[in-house]
């Protein structure tokens, strides 16, 4: 009886078209935006930083990228992990190079190039579609693979082929390096995620997200009514890889602190993201984080009930992780092909209704 829309009423055009038309979604939105700034960072510890809530934001960011160049602007996309590659060696480039300037800086310089990359990859998109650019993104991803693995420049000439992060601060806080802090690493991560998630809703709601739209739904049409294909296409890769890029960066400094790049960045990372956007759903914001959540507390689930609980071998509860994600995506596919998404809306729809007949 609580979720109504009697009483809420609409003065203007800005009321009428903002994100949460209904004031207990609200108010809901401003507690969990509170308690995400104001609680979680004094109840955190390593665990549940390492294992869930900054995997969890950084992926939700890369998701955020995907749905835009493929929920929003109906490009697909298999390269998000070669582009996530591009924002990591880049930051630590960056890094490496100017010590002394913010890592912040060096985050969103890594996104700006990731940007550039993107959209030269993104060129084919003018041409070919649907599989046709899925193959060529996936061969994006391979190139860029090998390239970081084959050019020592990269790496700075590291015997190993790692990339190490080195120390840096934010506010005097260490977010990259040994001495970071479960707290510091999450508010950086959440901070990006916060802006970007705000950057996406709005792009999406102005006349770049209808024109990715058009683009998506039918671009010959598109195009008659007076939509620049090129223009569309590769602002949308752009932007895309520039969210993308960003995850790499993070991923790299905040979260992992070293990687090689077959392991961190290889093929399965793109599938990763691919799934989060299809279970989440397809063109939502909120699909994008909902799909990060669901594919990150999944391992985290079965190896503490399968593992921890049961005493199941390790790689069983991986196979099965396997298992329950492959199941999940065919059945969205048929079932529901907006995903969790669609499945909150409807839930939301019968919540405003009840008790009444639907």
């Amino acid at each position: 009886m609580l979720y109504r829309e009697a009483g809420d009423f609409k003065t203007g055009y800005r009321s009428d078209g903002q994100t949460f038309p209904i004031r207990l979604d609200r108010w809901g939105y401003y507690a969990l935006v509170a308690v995400a700034f104001l609680v979680v960072p004094f109840l955190i510890n390593d665990y549940w930083a390492n294992a869930v809530l900054v995997p969890f934001l950084i992926y939700a960011i890369a998701a955020l990228g995907l749905n835009i160049l493929t929920g929003y602007a109906g490009q697909v996309s298999l390269g998000t992990g070669g582009f996530m590659a591009v924002g990591a060696y880049a930051v630590y480039k960056l890094m490496t190079a100017f010590p002394d300037v913010s890592i912040v800086i060096h985050i969103l310089l890594a996104g700006g190039i990731t940007a550039i990359v993107g959209m030269l990859f993104g060129l084919p998109s003018l041409r070919i579609k649907g599989f046709y650019l899925a193959v060529a993104t996936l061969a994006a991803q391979f190139f860029l693979v090998w390239l970081f693995n084959k050019v020592p420049w990269f790496y700075n000439y590291s015997a190993s082929g790692q990339i190490t992060a080195p120390e840096r601060t934010v506010l005097g806080m260490a977010v990259t390096g040994p001495a970071t802090s479960a707290p510091a690493k999450y508010l950086i991560c959440l901070c990006f995620a916060f802006v970007l998630a705000w950057i996406a809703r709005n792009l999406t709601r102005g006349m770049l997200g209808r024109k990715w739209m058009a683009i998506r739904d039918m671009d010959i049409a598109a195009e008659i009514i007076g939509v620049n294909p090129l223009t569309a296409k590769l602002s949308a890769f752009a932007v895309s890889s520039f969210f993308v890029g960003i995850a790499g960066a993070l991923l790299f400094s905040v979260y992992l602190g070293a990687a090689e790049v077959g392991e961190a960045f290889g093929i399965n990372k793109s599938f990763l993201i691919l799934f989060m956007i299809i279970i989440g759903g397809l063109g939502s914001i909120f699909g994008s984080f909902a799909g990060a959540a669901f594919m990150v507390l999944l391992p985290v689930l079965l190896k503490n009930v399968l593992v921890g609980g049961l005493g199941w071998p390790t790689d069983l509860a991986a196979h099965i992780e396997l298992m329950i994600v492959g199941v999940l995506i065919i059945a969205f596919l048929i079932v529901e092909p907006h995903g969790l998404a669609r499945l909150w809306a409807l839930a939301k729809e019968k919540l405003r209704l009840w008790p009444f007949p639907h």
